[in-house]
């Protein structure tokens, strides 16, 4: 196998096991970019459990990312195995309450007062 088809690999396995996990720069709990942090800080705000993964710790996961989803930015959210975007995209999603829909479509777990208190401070 080559390193492309492992990293390939590793990125199915991670969001097959997890029903919501974030690549992002950083941590959840210490996002290194103003993008990372805001999709973050939504989940997070949310009460959404997710998988955060750090691509600035593995250069091999950052490129293989971009190359698995053809999206060419992080942070990027999957959702039950599905991408679903990047910051600009989540955050118009939070806003106009898709991000709910898809959340109750898919069985995770948030807090919809949370989602309101966001559109509310937002709107």
């Amino acid at each position: 196998m080559t390193e492309t088809t492992e990293i390939s690999t590793q990125i199915q396995d991670t969001i097959s096991s997890n029903d919501v996990v974030l690549y992002m720069k950083g941590t959840k709990e210490m996002p290194q970019c103003g993008f990372s942090s805001r999709v973050a800080g939504v989940l997070n705000y949310m009460g959404v459990s997710f998988k955060d993964v750090n691509v600035l710790a593995d250069e091999a996961i950052r490129q293989g990312i971009k190359d698995f989803s053809d999206w060419p930015t992080v942070p990027q959210l999957y959702v039950k195995g599905e991408f679903v975007g990047g910051c600009d995209i989540i955050t118009e999603m939070t806003l106009s309450g898709e991000l709910d829909t898809l959340f109750d479509n898919t069985g995770v777990a948030y807090d919809k007062d949370a989602a309101n208190k966001i559109r509310e401070a937002n709107g």
